[in-house]
C-alpha cells in the first residue's frame, strides 16, 4: 500500500455519532468533523497526501463545506465505476470486487432490519467475507475503533484498484475522476453567481409577475394557452400540455406532423401563426413551470448564487451532470448569469474536441497533423478534396455511425485518407455488433448490452447496429469527456492562487468566476492548462488542442 494514501472516511447520520476518522500508515486518528477538518488542513499543508474515501459525497462534504482544499484523492466510488462499468457503487460493491467476490452475490448480503440475527461480533467483516449488513447501514460504526475499521477497508480496497492490471493505463484517469467528484462539490458550496435583479426581470418578461397565489398562478397559465388557441376557433379546450391534443389541433388547421418536437414544428412557422404562437407558449411555458418563480426561490441563494446537485460521471459516456438548471438553463436566461461585484465570468470552450480526440486516440498521422489547424476540418477537406461543410459532416458522421447521404459519400475518403483513425471507430463498432463492452482511452468500461435481458448478439440486426453505433460513439465521447474533466481538475488547482474558482461545467464549456484584475492571467492559465494535460494525456502524440476563451460580464455574452 502506498504510504502517501490516508483514508478520510466519516459516520453516517444514521450512526448517531459525530465522528470522522483519519487513518494512514503511522496514524490512526478520530473526531468530531468539526475538528477533523482542521486536522485535514494541517496534514495537507505538511504531507500532501492522496485522501481516500468510499465516497467523496458521503466522506468529504463536511471538509468541503469548512473550506479546505485537498488536492489529491481517490475517490473508490468514482474508480469502481470506471472500472467495472456500473453505476452502482456502494462499499459492499467496492468491497467485493476487491476480494474476487462476484457482485451477485453481493445482493445476498445480511438485511440490517427487525428480522435480522443480531452480529455481536466486532469485526466488520463477516464469515462470508462480505461487509455485514449493519455497517453498511451506518448504524454500526458509532465508536472509534469501528470507524477505524471502515477506514481500513477503504485503504485495502484502494491499494486493489490501484493494482488492477487496467490501472496502468489509467492512472491519470484515476485521479482525475476522483478530483473532479471533489470538484462537484466544491461547485454545489460556490454556487453560480447571478444578477437577481436581471434574472426577476427576464423571467417577469417572459412570465408575467410572481403569482400572488395558485389561483393566481392558474390564471396566468390560462392567459398563457389563450395566446394561442386565439388561432383555432371552436378548440380552446385543447390542452397543450398534451402532445396528441397538440397533434390533433394542428391536423384541424390542416397541418399534418408526425410528432410535435419543435424541430417538427419550425418549418411551418414561416406560414402559420398557430405554429409561430404555439412555439413562443413552449418558451414561455417552460420559464414559468421550470424556471420560474418557484425555481428561483428554491435555488437561488440569499448570497445570489444559484446551486444545485453535482454528478462527476453520467454512467454512460462520463459526462459531468448538474440539477436546479445548471446544465440546461434557457438560453433566454442566460443574462442573469453574472459576475459579482469586483470580478469577471472567463468563458472557455473546447474547439472540435471530438474529432481532436480521435486523432489523439488513434495517433493517426494524418489526423494528427491536420490537428496543428485553428479549423482541423480545412485541412480534412483539402485531403479529402471536398468542400469544408462535407469533411465536416464525414467526420461527424464517421463518429456518430452515419452511412447515408452526403456523409456515406465522404467516409470512403476518410478511410482512405486516415485509416488508422477510422480503424479505431470500426474496431469499436465491431465490439457492438458482438454485445461486447468497449474502453475508452482512460480505461473506463463501458457496456453495449444493457443486460441478460436485452437481445442477444445476432437475433435482431437493428439492435445489433445500435449498439455498434453507440459503441463506436462511446469511445471518442468517453475520452472527450476524460480528457475535459482532466483540464478542469488541474484548472480547480492552478487558479485557487488566483482566488478564482470553476463556477459551472457545462460538456466542453467552463466558466470560472475570478477577481477582474486577474482575468488575463486566468485566460493564459486556461490555455496553459489546456497544452499541457495534452501531453500528459496523449504522450507522445503531438495533437494539438484549442479552445476559444474571453472575459465576461455576463454569460450570454459568449459568441456561439
Amino acid at each position: 500500500m502506498s504510504a502517501d494514501l490516508l483514508a478520510l472516511v466519516s459516520a453516517p447520520p444514521s450512526s448517531g455519532v459525530d465522528l470522522t476518522a483519519l487513518v494512514g500508515s503511522s496514524l490512526r486518528w478520530v473526531g468530531p468533523a468539526t475538528q477533523a477538518a482542521q486536522r485535514v488542513a494541517d496534514l495537507e499543508t505538511k504531507l500532501s497526501p492522496r485522501w481516500v474515501w468510499w465516497s467523496a459525497r458521503t466522506d468529504a462534504a463536511a471538509t468541503v463545506r469548512a473550506g479546505v482544499l485537498l488536492r489529491r484523492c481517490h475517490d473508490l466510488a468514482e474508480v469502481h465505476r470506471l472500472l467495472y462499468g456500473r453505476w452502482s457503487a456502494a462499499p459492499e460493491d467496492v468491497w467485493a470486487t476487491a476480494h474476487g467476490i462476484p457482485l451477485d452475490e453481493v445482493a445476498q448480503a445480511p438485511p440490517d432490519d427487525l428480522f435480522a440475527v443480531v452480529d455481536e461480533s466486532p469485526r466488520l467483516v463477516g464469515q462470508d467475507g462480505l461487509l455485514r449488513g449493519d455497517a453498511l447501514s451506518g448504524r454500526w460504526l458509532n465508536t472509534p475503533e469501528r470507524l477505524i475499521q471502515w477506514a481500513e477497508a477503504a485503504l485495502t480496497c484502494a491499494a486493489h484498484q490501484l493494482g488492477h492490471p487496467r490501472s496502468r493505463a489509467a492512472p491519470l484517469t484515476f485521479a482525475t475522476e476522483s478530483a473532479t467528484a471533489l470538484l462537484c462539490l466544491e461547485l454545489e458550496r460556490d454556487g453560480l453567481p447571478i444578477d437577481r435583479s436581471r434574472l426577476e426581470a427576464l423571467i417577469t418578461k417572459v412570465a408575467g409577475e410572481r403569482p400572488l397565489s395558485l389561483a393566481d398562478e392558474a390564471d396566468r397559465r390560462r392567459e398563457r394557452d389563450a395566446l394561442v388557441l386565439a388561432h383555432a376557433p371552436g378548440r380552446e379546450g385543447t390542452d397543450l400540455r398534451n402532445p396528441a391534443a397538440v397533434k390533433e389541433l394542428l391536423a384541424g388547421a390542416g397541418i399534418e406532423v408526425p410528432d410535435t418536437r419543435k424541430w417538427t414544428l419550425e418549418p411551418y412557422a414561416a406560414t402559420s401563426a398557430l405554429v409561430r404562437s404555439l412555439l413562443a407558449w413552449r418558451a414561455a411555458e417552460r420559464i414559468a413551470t421550470t424556471y420560474g418563480w418557484r425555481w428561483l426561490d428554491t435555488h437561488v441563494g440569499a448570497d445570489d448564487r444559484l446551486r444545485g446537485a453535482w454528478t462527476a460521471c453520467d454512467g454512460g459516456a462520463g459526462r459531468m451532470t448538474a440539477e436546479a438548471g445548471l446544465h440546461n438553463l434557457p438560453v433566454l436566461l442566460r443574462p442573469g448569469v453574472a459576475a459579482h461585484a469586483g470580478r469577471v465570468l472567463v468563458r472557455a470552450d473546447l474547439g472540435q474536441i471530438e474529432p481532436r480526440i480521435l486523432a489523439a486516440v488513434s495517433a493517426d498521422r494524418a489526423f494528427v497533423e491536420a490537428s496543428a489547424a485553428d479549423d482541423l476540418y480545412a485541412p480534412v477537406a483539402a485531403r479529402l478534396g471536398v468542400e469544408r461543410p462535407v469533411a465536416k459532416i464525414a467526420v461527424l458522421a464517421a463518429m456518430y455511425g452515419q452511412r447515408s447521404g452526403a456523409a456515406g459519400e465522404a467516409l470512403a475518403g476518410l478511410e482512405r485518407a486516415f485509416p488508422q483513425a477510422m480503424a479505431v471507430l470500426d474496431a469499436a463498432y465491431a465490439a457492438g455488433l458482438r454485445g461486447e463492452p468497449v474502453l475508452t482511452h482512460g480505461g473506463r468500461l463501458v457496456h453495449t448490452r444493457a443486460g441478460p435481458s436485452s437481445p442477444v448478439p445476432g437475433s435482431d440486426p437493428g439492435v445489433d447496429r445500435a449498439r455498434g453505433r453507440f459503441a463506436r460513439n462511446a469511445v471518442i465521447q468517453g475520452a472527450a469527456a476524460e480528457f475535459f474533466k482532466a483540464w478542469v481538475a488541474l484548472l480547480r488547482q492552478r487558479l485557487r492562487p488566483l482566488g478564482a474558482e470553476v463556477v459551472l461545467c457545462l460538456h466542453d464549456e467552463v466558466l470560472v468566476h475570478a477577481p477582474a484584475q486577474h482575468a488575463e492571467e486566468v485566460v493564459g492559465q486556461l490555455h496553459a492548462s489546456l497544452s499541457e494535460v495534452g501531453r500528459w494525456w496523449f504522450p507522445g502524440v503531438p495533437v494539438r488542442f484549442v479552445a476559444d476563451a474571453g472575459v465576461l460580464s455576463r454569460w450570454s455574452e459568449a459568441k456561439g
